[in-house]
């Protein structure tokens, strides 16, 4: 069981009328409660990302068919549209907060629609969701210095776990974007797990701070969601965003070395 594929859905807002910023990105109530209802009608079983990894850490079996459900960032809708779907079916989930994108006392006002406030992540968390780190800022961390990189991590964990009573456990990397560095920062600020992106299923062998995701998205059917579930055709419905990827992985890792020259001379 520990050589077993996991699909680990990233989700972004559910809206039903999302900004230009966030649209790609989120799906909408209706399809998320039928996506929720296919998982129940095919006896997947969800689990949090600290579950997860736990069983692969310790190697125990897993149970039949596990899945994850993740959110990024913090939008509104997840307490207002997926939470009360989430209580019906009973799944568990992880949120993974950026908390200078929450409403209220750390606001920076970098939030690109509307956003959770602080009682409704407290009601996500009672209601079996588990809450990660996903920054404060929400910043490339691989493009950032060492010391802007620690103060981002500790910042955004220190009100989290002011704010729930409780460290997180779990980290996501804003924009999927990580590197050893990051990695090991990650690790020295706590966590024992962190997700990127991928686009592929999710396998112990990847290690506990590179675990891959699948973007769900406003337009992911409910024919390509089950393929999504079953790990089929994966590859041929990402590749272009994986193209897309590698070419931007280029342009950021010279953009990495000209700031380094340029810290270099000064």
């Amino acid at each position: 069981m520990t050589g077993t594929a996991v699909p680990i859905l990233m989700y972004h807002a559910v809206a039903a009328a999302p900004n230009d910023a966030t649209r790609a990105l989120s799906v909408a109530p209706e399809a998320f409660a039928e996506q929720m209802a296919l998982i129940g009608d095919l006896g997947l079983t969800p689990l949090t990302t600290a579950a997860l990894a736990a069983h692969w850490r310790h190697r125990r079996p897993l149970p039949a068919r596990p899945v994850l459900i993740t959110f990024d960032d913090g939008y509104e809708g997840v307490h207002r549209h997926a939470l009360p779907v989430l209580a019906k079916h009973g799944f568990p989930a992880t949120l993974f907060a950026s908390t200078g994108w929450l409403r209220g006392p750390y606001d920076t006002g970098g939030g690109l629609d509307a956003m959770l406030d602080w009682d409704q992540v407290r009601e996500l968390a009672d209601g079996g969701v588990e809450i990660g780190g996903h920054t404060h800022s929400h910043p490339q961390l691989d493009q950032l210095d060492d010391a802007a990189l620690a103060a981002e991590l500790e910042h955004s964990t220190r009100i989290l776990t002011d704010e729930l009573g409780v460290r997180p456990l779990s980290f996501a990397y804003p924009y999927g974007y990580s590197s050893r560095r990051v990695r090991q920062a990650v690790r020295a600020a706590g966590y024992a797990q962190a997700l990127a992106v991928g686009n592929a299923l999710a396998r112990r062998r990847q290690g506990p701070y590179a675990l891959h995701r699948v973007t769900v998205r406003r337009g992911t059917g409910v024919a390509e969601f089950e393929r999504l579930l079953e790990g089929r055709s994966i590859a041929r419905d990402f590749a272009r965003d994986r193209a897309l990827t590698k070419g931007y992985a280029l342009v950021r890792r010279a953009r990495q070395v000209c700031r380094k020259a340029i810290r270099s001379r000064v």
